[in-house]
């Protein structure tokens, strides 16, 4: 995958935190999603739909863009204007109750999103796992604590995250949550290189965020925050 073919697409406006194409970028480089135009992928939490573009482009499958905070009208007029109406679809639907056909899905991606949802054991298997055909793929990429401060979240972050220095978990906190199931076949979560790329792109951005996080990324993002991969094959 070329990132710079993506470059046009990458902007304040479009972009809601560190870049989400880099982080897909990096997932997509170590389990390549193989799909044709019969397979549908569900992009859960896609923000403004960047990742949805992403995965058009590089998978040539049907996407469907979900996200409970960007409306679906937004999205639809983005994925009108950049030439890919039709091929992905959006929805808004909450993650927790989401309204899909069981086993429809031949992958499932999920970029700077899943911590909102998904920080107790059993989410997966619950929630997710019905709505996923046998040999799906899921890729998922969320902001995590270094394995090193496991367990001290709200003391290192809640000066950045207040309250929401709990999402953050680390790899192996994620590999506790993701558990098991008959039909998942492996499970890989590991601590992701794109770390400084994915948020030097955000942070040279003039959004209102970005200069928040500016205040904090030397003395609490850097040291103690890292970007989780995670993998499910099933």
């Amino acid at each position: 995958m070329d990132i710079s073919s993506y470059k046009g697409y990458i902007s304040e406006e479009t972009m809601m935190g560190p870049n989400s194409v880099r982080i897909l970028a990096e997932l997509l480089e170590r389990h390549p999603l193989q799909a044709s135009a019969h397979d549908r992928i569900l992009d859960l939490g896609c923000g403004t739909g960047l990742t949805s573009l992403v995965l058009a482009k590089e998978t040539g499958a049907q996407i469907y863009a979900n996200d409970l905070w960007v409306s679906g009208e937004d999205n639809g007029r983005r994925f009108a204007q950049w030439g890919v109406n039709g091929q992905v679809i959006p929805f808004r639907q909450d993650a927790k109750e989401l309204h899909f056909e069981k086993e429809q899905f031949h992958a499932l991606v999920s970029i700077d999103a899943y911590h909102y949802f998904a920080g107790y054991r059993g989410f997966f298997q619950e929630k997710l796992l019905p709505f996923l055909r046998d040999g799906a793929e899921v890729l998922i990429g969320v902001p995590g604590l270094k394995d090193a401060y496991r367990g001290r979240a709200g003391e290192l972050l809640s000066g950045w995250l207040g309250g929401d220095a709990c999402m953050l978990k680390s790899p192996a906190q994620w590999r506790e949550l993701t558990g098991s199931h008959d039909r998942m076949k492996s499970v890989e979560i590991w601590e992701m290189d794109c770390f400084n790329e994915a948020w030097s792109d955000w942070l040279a951005t003039e959004n209102k965020f970005a200069a928040g996080d500016r205040q904090h990324f030397e003395t609490v993002i850097k040291p103690y925050t890292c970007f989780v991969g995670m993998y499910i094959k099933l």
